[in-house]
């Protein structure tokens, strides 16, 4: 008569036990005890790359996900067709070939890129239950969303700096701000934006993950992931920290410093007509600038040191930065800039 044979599975090895006599059965058990023991203990602690994370959704609220998902997926097409709409209209149109719109189009690609890479899970945790991602795919999402992000950053401060041109020095503006020029600016963003980015998820690869790899989130934000880790996070929390601070910080002075000479020149304008279409200008940039980075520097200190910030507010102001903003871009540009409001409309009327 066979007897059982028990496969064990441990870290890096297989030990196959084939027990061939139950008679000395203390001897045996107390073996297999100690066996699930360090099983146990090993299962606990994973390198990253075997495991698999799974999403929490919004806590407190997953009675809501259906009807959270509602607002999620509205703002995700509505954010598809309008930022699709600036790309084809400025694209066809040779006389939108300038530097302001050629701006407006790389602010559209990071708007996609946003929500693409966030709407979709959500709706996947909210519709399907769909909770599980791996490692991998955890950090390929949190890396691209923190590039396009860093981008979108970029791409402001440079709006800022047309703003500045336009309204300070405007007989120049044609010399100083070429569409080559831009595209370098912009290309300039983006590998300054990949080189900062790109430490955050190799920093996480070297970190363990413990048995409970819930996310409380709806996507794969950096310290979200850190705080999961049953390593050392020092250097990881630093560094998000930092870049938050220092980067964004630097960039919003930068702004504000653009903006500061514009109000000036501004108030020297004595006439009327040249004073609102100065500020109609700014007005867009403004209204974009404040969406853009109010939430995202919300969200980011709010997760590192709001403790007493109930768990679900900060996951939807998290998301709700990444999905609005998107949206509403291509409106306050539509409505804001007559030649873009104009051409959209002759291709409007078109269909």
């Amino acid at each position: 008569m066979s007897l059982p044979v028990l496969v064990l599975v441990s870290v890096g090895c297989v030990h196959v036990w084939v027990l061939s006599q139950l008679c000395a059965g203390n001897l045996y058990i107390a073996e297999l005890d100690h066996c699930f023991s360090h099983l146990m203990v090993a299962s606990n602690l994973t390198p990253s790359g075997l495991s698999t994370f799974i999403f929490n959704g919004v806590p407190g609220l997953e009675a809501a996900h259906n009807w959270i998902s509602v607002p999620v997926s509205m703002s995700y097409i509505i954010s598809l067709l309008g930022n699709f709409t600036v790309l084809f209209v400025v694209g066809k149109e040779q006389t939108l070939h300038k530097p302001m719109f050629l701006l407006l189009c790389m602010l559209s690609l990071t708007d996609i890129g946003m929500s693409i890479c966030v709407a979709p899970k959500a709706l996947c945790i909210f519709w399907f239950r769909s909770k599980g991602i791996t490692v991998d795919g955890c950090l390929t999402q949190m890396c691209f969303l923190n590039v396009v992000i860093a981008m979108q950053s970029a791409v402001l401060v440079t709006m800022a700096l047309d703003s500045y041109v336009a309204i300070c020095d405007p007989l120049r503006y044609a010399t100083i701000l070429t569409n080559a020029r831009i595209a370098k600016l912009g290309l300039v963003g983006l590998i300054r934006a990949v080189l900062l980015i790109l430490p955050m998820p190799l920093l996480l690869q070297r970190l363990p993950f413990c048995a409970n790899r819930i996310i409380s989130h709806t996507y794969c934000e950096h310290i979200a992931v850190v705080k999961i880790s049953c390593g050392d996070t020092r250097v990881n929390r630093t560094y998000g920290l930092v870049i938050t601070l220092v980067t964004f910080g630097l960039e919003l002075t930068l702004i504000g410093l653009s903006y500061g000479l514009i109000i000036r020149s501004i108030l020297r304008i004595s006439f009327k007509k040249a004073h609102g279409k100065a500020l109609n200008t700014c007005t867009a940039h403004n209204c974009v600038m404040l969406m853009s980075y109010t939430p995202y520097l919300f969200t980011a200190l709010t997760h590192r040191f709001g403790q007493g910030i109930a768990a679900h507010v900060h996951i939807l102001l998290a998301n709700l930065y990444l999905l609005v903003p998107p949206m509403l871009n291509p409106v306050i540009y539509g409505v804001n800039t007559k030649e873009l409001r104009e051409k959209v409309g002759k291709y409007t009327c078109r269909m």
